[in-house]
């Protein structure tokens, strides 16, 4: 890499940033359309109106624009939400994970990914550390509700942040239901009564 890094390590400024901008979001489209199988580096300048070498010399191959770009929304993602309480912060979580997969834009480029991954090994560890990196982000919640009493010592924070996005990527992927607000809190709410029954706290249900 003409960087001296892996893809979405660096954080450029100026025309490379605009550069970076323009090819993820035409990467974005080709995906969203196409799926990994029709996603070319050739076709992604051409869509992004910059040079073909400019893209070869940076991302080098699919996997690494693929890469790249879940860097980048893992960075874009919106902060995590402080309410007070666990569910209330837990809700929040929720309600982000609906935004982002009943958008039409991210929604399908989410199912794209996913696809990809099944199938490709360097797409699952790119996808894999995108959801880590938003996980992490959101696992001091669960910390701050063991603080507060709310919720056992020894409680696994991500392991609870996991649980409030799995069905709702159940519904998106597998099961075919609608995806709504209701889907939403009900996840919620069901990954805070089992974190304050101490479902999450690490070791739970293991014999003695």
């Amino acid at each position: 890499m003409a960087d001296g890094g892996e893809p979405g390590t660096v954080r450029p400024g100026g025309r490379t940033a605009r550069v970076r901008e323009a090819v993820l979001r035409a990467a974005e489209d080709a995906l969203t359309e196409q799926g990994l199988s029709g996603l070319d580096l050739a076709d992604v300048a051409r869509r992004a109106e910059v040079g073909k070498t400019t893209v070869y010399r940076r991302w080098g191959t699919v996997t690494g624009l693929v890469a790249d770009l879940l860097a980048d929304m893992a960075e874009q993602s919106a902060p995590r939400t402080e309410t007070g309480s666990l569910l209330g912060d837990l809700t929040a979580n929720a309600r982000l994970v609906l935004r982002t997969l009943t958008d039409p834009r991210q929604g399908a480029l989410f199912k794209a990914l996913i696809a990809a991954a099944t199938g490709d090994a360097k797409t699952a560890a790119a996808l894999h550390r995108f959801y880590d990196i938003r996980v992490r982000e959101w696992a001091p919640c669960v910390r701050q509700a063991v603080d507060r009493g709310e919720v056992p010592e020894g409680t696994d924070a991500q392991e609870v942040i996991r649980a409030v996005s799995a069905p709702l990527y159940y519904h998106l992927l597998i099961s075919g239901g609608r995806l709504d607000g209701a889907v939403a809190d009900r996840a919620a709410e069901a990954a805070a009564v089992a974190a304050r029954a101490g479902v999450f706290v690490r070791g739970a249900g293991k014999p003695a």
